[in-house]
């Protein structure tokens, strides 16, 4: 099942491109993409058969959320064996099967890793709890005493991302960490055995042909000395904007840096992306120096609100941030843990990432695709979330009974939400999960799923579907867009943005309010219909329009 992949590229039909720079990678959330046995959940079967479709859009490569073998306490975030595909999802066979079609239909293929953290039914963690105070299995994660006279409480003070404590007690008296839910104890990074198993599961997915990896937590392996205390609740509005003793940490880079030196024995140029929330763009560019990884998340783009001002800081500030490091900016709407950008621009701004109300549909959609259009003409790498290229909004009102995200259940945490954009996506106009499979979806899709779905979508030329396909064939054809890091903004009226690439043009509309605006050039594609009158043009609220010059 050994197979080392080298992919010509796509543009230049030649290899040793750093493909990466310019790559447009979709996500697919497997339980929630397509169902090939009709049990209700999305597989790698399903994944596969639709992989063509993925082609058709223009992307270069395609990012899995885990399957491997899990208890799914967290969808799956929660891995009882690294090597292992979760029957849920299929076969090693089935994953060989994908990743040999993706190739051959020029799609690389990027897999989630999980190192922060295993699954509570991990073999080393049922043994270290099996084996008591003492084991060196212990030791492969972080198991403490309590303090107190009869080490009754916790043996610091964090708390976990899905609220409550950090710690969970076990029957022996001892305490271990999990910076997520209890089933996903964390894994103790200075101990040699993790890194050694990692660097064995980093070969074994290599072997077996996968492009790359996206790094689950990346800022989370490494602690501070001692585990010291926060000094204070309420630890969640610090994350992402303050530094903590269990994020962010300085070693983890000794980590990523020999994992580079693995990533380059291979052929294919094999590539690594971390999810790495920080405080600044400036520490996330640590992540991506040329001997570590090769991209990392910007989700200081994602968090930021529909406004001229602060799209134009966090772009100046972004790829002013990768400059030094010789890195790509990368740029994201809408992933698996937010709320869908077509229902966050529906709604006021300063609500946050996770949202439980539908807000103004119209708006949010118009927003949406010219926030796309924007995203797709900046210099470097851009991710896509399967269905956002329908326009799909989040569904805000699944019933509490249905919801399956662990911080839903779990008091004082995140606000749980996530299910609402993980809805299985609608291929057909009909059917009993509109395309999706043949026995239902796991969770329960809205009746405008049918007038959303691919088949509603494709030859509609007004559609938004049909143009993400003109947006991403565009931009691999003009020798402007693309990598780099060349962007000079020209002069605007407030609440526009303009800027120019060698050869290209792109304005936003972010007025709210019609603008006359003179024309920058030949008009490429606009994301609503713009009327040009002579050597001017009427550009609608919150429209983005493509020229070339």
């Amino acid at each position: 099942m050994t197979q080392h992949f080298t992919a010509p590229d796509r543009l230049t039909g030649t290899t040793g491109t750093q493909w990466w720079r310019d790559a447009v990678i979709y996500q697919v959330y497997p339980r929630s993409f397509a169902d090939g046995n009709g049990d209700g959940m999305g597989d790698l079967d399903g994944v596969r058969s639709r992989l063509p479709y993925l082609r058709d859009l223009g992307v270069d490569a395609v990012w899995l959320s885990p399957f491997y073998a899990s208890p799914q306490a967290d969808a799956g975030y929660d891995v009882a064996d690294y090597r292992a595909i979760d029957p849920m999802f299929g076969t090693l066979l089935d994953a060989d099967a994908l990743i040999r079609d993706a190739h051959e239909l020029g799609l690389r293929i990027i897999v989630d890793l999980v190192p922060n953290h295993s699954s509570d039914q991990h073999e080393w963690f049922k043994r270290a709890l099996a084996e008591g105070p003492g084991s060196p299995l212990r030791a492969r994660y972080h198991f403490r005493p309590g303090k107190g006279e009869h080490g009754q409480l916790p043996p610091n003070d964090w708390e976990s991302i899905f609220g409550g404590p950090a710690w969970t007690r076990t029957d022996d008296g001892e305490w271990y960490l999990h910076l997520f839910a209890p089933e996903q104890p964390d894994l103790n990074w200075d101990h040699p055995a993790v890194a050694d198993e990692f660097r064995s599961i980093l070969r074994f997915w290599l072997d077996m042909g996968v492009d790359g990896f996206r790094v689950d937590v990346a800022h989370g392996l490494v602690k501070a000395p001692g585990l010291p205390d926060i000094g204070g609740a309420d630890q969640l509005k610090l994350l992402g904007n303050d530094v903590m003793p269990f994020f962010d940490q300085d070693g983890v880079h000794e980590i990523y840096r020999s994992w580079r030196t693995i990533l380059d024995e291979y052929d294919g140029e094999r590539i690594a992306v971390a999810e790495a929330w920080t405080p600044t763009v400036e520490r996330t560019a640590n992540y991506v120096c040329p001997d570590e990884l090769h991209q990392a998340f910007n989700f200081q783009y994602l968090g930021a609100p529909w406004d001229a001002a602060a799209l134009r800081e966090v772009i100046d500030v972004s790829l002013a941030a990768m400059r030094p490091v010789g890195a790509p900016a990368t740029w994201v709407l809408s992933n698996h843990d937010v709320t869908r950008h077509a229902t966050r621009f529906a709604n006021p701004p300063g609500l946050g990432t996770q949202l439980r109300t539908p807000g103004d549909r119209e708006l949010g959609l118009r927003r949406a695709r010219a926030a796309t259009l924007l995203m797709l003409a900046l210099p470097g790498s851009a991710y896509v979330y399967q269905g956002e290229e329908l326009g799909l909004p989040d569904v805000t009102d699944l019933p509490d009974e249905v919801r399956q995200d662990p911080s839903f259940h779990r008091a004082a945490g995140q606000d749980g939400f996530r299910d609402g954009c993980r809805v299985p996506i609608p291929w057909t106009v009909e059917g009993s999960s509109y395309g999706f499979g043949e026995g239902g979806s796991w969770l329960p899709q809205p009746d405008s799923w049918a007038g959303l779905s691919v088949q509603a979508q494709t030859g509609d030329a007004d559609s938004t579907l049909e143009l993400y396909r003109r947006a991403i064939a565009a931009r691999r054809a003009h020798p402007g867009l693309g990598a780099g890091d060349d962007l000079r903004w020209l002069e605007a009226p407030d609440g526009v943005l303009a800027f120019a690439r060698e050869g290209f043009v792109c304005t936003v509309n972010l007025t709210g309010r019609l603008v006359s605006l003179p024309v920058s050039g030949r008009l490429v594609l606009a994301s609503a219909p713009v009327a040009v009158d002579g050597d001017r043009f009427e550009l609608p609220a919150d429209t983005t329009v493509w020229w070339t010059v």
